[in-house]
């Protein structure tokens, strides 16, 4: 156990050290504004807690542009609904009542563990528990009879999170005043590709140029 955490510690100081001497060292009065003035970001993006998926890679985000919440599976349960630790609900009140964020996206992503769990019946524990709330999506997949099932899931569960963003009061009230828009974005991880929702639900592929 001593060496698992003097080799983490290590990994952790030598990460910390490169952005001290790359990204800090660029970014240094941004962060001295960051941590005076506050933040003032435009968007939340809602996103998997998977590792392979960071956001703000994905945007070109710096710090400060984007309000990020992570979880498994990029999933909004509907309000009201009662969870161990109501982390998600908090943040979108933060986010809409006193950041005033103009923009929510809820972006998934290919090959999601949450969404495998879900087709799978996963049940158990506390993800179990969890992703239960994919299981409107899980179910209008299964009635449309797709030859990808995972793939379509992935798709459904964002436009499920969006519908489930709708039930807030404060997000609702902010999106008929004008004052705020969801989006519904997808992300591959092989091939780096990023889909954005339309209108109509459907998906489309962005240009990388």
């Amino acid at each position: 156990m001593t060496d698992l955490i003097t080799e983490m510690r290590k990994d952790l100081v030598s990460g910390y050290r490169e952005f001290r001497a790359s990204d800090f060292h660029e970014q240094k009065e941004l962060y001295e504004k960051l941590g005076t003035e506050g933040q003032e970001p435009k968007v939340m993006l809602i996103s998997c807690a998977d590792s392979r998926v960071d956001p703000t890679d994905i945007f070109h985000a710096y710090p400060g542009e984007m309000f990020v919440l992570r979880n498994v599976a990029n999933l909004v349960p509907p309000s009201g609904v009662q969870t161990p630790t109501p982390g998600t609900a908090a943040a979108l009140e933060f986010a809409v009542t006193v950041l005033k964020v103009k923009c929510i996206v809820v972006m998934g992503h290919e090959s999601c563990g949450g969404i495998q769990g879900c087709l799978a019946g996963l049940d158990e524990g506390f993800v179990g528990s969890w992703i239960k709330h994919l299981e409107p999506a899980r179910d209008a997949v299964r009635a449309r009879s797709v030859e990808n099932e995972q793939f379509e899931m992935e798709l459904e569960g964002v436009r499920l999170s969006l519908r489930n963003l709708m039930t807030f009061d404060f997000v609702r009230d902010a999106v008929e005043a004008g004052e705020l828009v969801l989006q519904g974005a997808y992300f591959s991880i092989i091939s780096a590709k990023l889909l954005m929702m339309g209108d109509d639900g459907a998906f489309g592929e962005v240009s990388p140029e």
